[in-house]
């Protein structure tokens, strides 16, 4: 494993360390942008310690984080760090949620770990060397037909504005008849996905952070990630992710521009 890679892995489970032990005690938990849109003494506090990791290997690094946003630097590499995915599920004493790290250079992203530190599963994965789960390789699913497939999605905390019709979306999907998970973690949601767990997943309005690390593991266990437009997804400019097994994906993306046709056409009845 490279240097990069191992400067995530251990810089994951020393933050996953601190979440385990975090979640059963008393801590402090604010909003930020809405009522939902949380924040724990944890989130902050596992940021700190994944950067001053990080830090101490390589100081000249550039990181981009969900809390403390970017921090500048002279160095090609940038670090996409989101140090509590699943920060509602953590806040409510919910056992699903992760850290998750990545670095990228020149837009491209070259490895990438999730942590779930409550089952202990280590997602980890490099750019042209596939992807692993505590050791063993992954792959996403062969299924091949949509109404055959198990979904997971997730929601924006303004999901009552309804953005990118995302309701409708959602029950569009389901009126299809395929069942669909919410877990409240993207970045599990992708790792999910590169495990065979799920066949699929699709969200809008994500960041970064959120998508970063599970991007590449999706793509080096054989699946397919683009953004709603059909275009291959960059984690910097894309917040609308669709990623699966290559079979389905199109399929996905499809289903979802059947609605925004309808609305596009004004045949859309709420």
């Amino acid at each position: 494993m490279s240097t990069l890679l191992n400067t995530a892995i251990d810089a994951a489970r020393k933050a996953g360390s601190l979440l385990k032990e975090g979640l059963t005690s008393d801590f402090s938990v604010s909003s930020k942008s809405r009522f939902h849109d949380l924040v724990t003494e944890y989130d902050l506090r596992s940021e700190r310690s994944i950067m001053e990791h990080i830090r101490l290997q390589f100081p000249d690094h550039e990181i981009l984080t969900e809390e403390s946003g970017h921090h500048h630097s002279e160095g090609e590499i940038t670090w996409i760090i989101d140090p509590l995915d699943g920060t509602v599920n953590f806040a409510h004493g919910i056992p699903f949620f992760c850290i998750s790290i990545a670095a990228m250079k020149d837009n491209e992203i070259l490895c990438g770990v999730i942590y779930s530190p409550m089952t202990d599963e280590l997602f980890t994965t490099e750019l042209g060397k596939g992807a692993w789960c505590n050791g063993m390789a992954l792959k996403v699913t062969n299924k091949t037909v949509l109404k055959e497939s198990f979904l997971v999605t997730g929601f924006p905390y303004s999901v009552a504005d309804n953005p990118g019709h995302c309701i409708d979306h959602f029950s569009h999907i389901v009126s299809l008849g395929i069942p669909i998970r919410r877990l409240g973690s993207a970045a599990l949601d992708l790792a999910y996905v590169a495990a065979g767990r799920f066949d699929g997943f699709w969200e809008i309005a994500l960041q970064p952070w959120d998508m970063a690390a599970g991007t590449l593991l999706v793509r080096e266990a054989g699946g397919t990630v683009i953004d709603y437009a059909g275009k291959n997804l960059n984690v910097l400019q894309s917040s609308s992710i669709i990623a699966g097994n290559p079979f389905l994906v199109k399929d996905i993306q499809i289903e979802l521009q059947k609605v925004d046709l309808l609305y596009q056409s004004g045949d859309f009845h709420e």
